[in-house]
């Protein structure tokens, strides 16, 4: 199960934020079936570290990390000195990586994805505890049988409705 798994998220930190701390405030809601190891709780970062300082911390969020979310915002294919950094390393790593649209679009969105997610064998899904949960356990999971294929991979309608949305 994919929540057993370290998961290395990535988001604008100015702006898209919110979802993140949804995401946390979903684990510890015991009326929402959601899960995820966080590896964000590894260590902390003060915001005036510098950007060395800051790359070498996460790098050790990554180094127990099996797959990542990345939360993808109105501004979030703009992004270069971080999310971009982050995505690059992902891939490098071959992290499975669940893109989440937080316009709730379910399939890839070229409108917002950061280019390096196009044809990235990623699973682009909607915001949605639910659906965000069936990705990890899932796609995750299973990331053997979608690597090296270069598809924009997503959940038909059926999976969708199985999951009650």
């Amino acid at each position: 199960m994919g929540y057993r798994n370290k998961t290395y998220v990535i988001f604008d930190g100015d702006n898209d934020i919110w979802a993140y701390y949804y995401m946390k405030g979903w684990k510890k809601n015991k009326n929402v079936d959601f899960n995820f190891q966080d590896a964000h709780d590894l260590n902390t970062i003060a915001n005036a570290s510098s950007e060395e300082n800051t790359k070498r911390k996460l790098r050790e969020r990554f180094s127990n990390a099996k797959q990542a979310i990345v939360l993808i915002g109105e501004s979030t294919k703009n992004l270069y000195r971080f999310v971009r950094w982050e995505i690059e390393a992902c891939q490098r790593l071959e992290l499975p990586i669940v893109a989440v649209n937080l316009n709730k679009a379910r399939s890839f969105d070229a409108n917002r994805c950061p280019p390096l997610l196009r044809d990235a064998d990623a699973v682009h899904v909607s915001y949605n505890a639910r659906i965000i949960k069936y990705a990890l356990d899932n796609f995750c999971d299973n990331y053997s049988s979608y690597k090296g294929k270069g598809q924009n991979w997503h959940y038909k309608d059926k999976a969708y409705q199985d999951l009650g949305l």
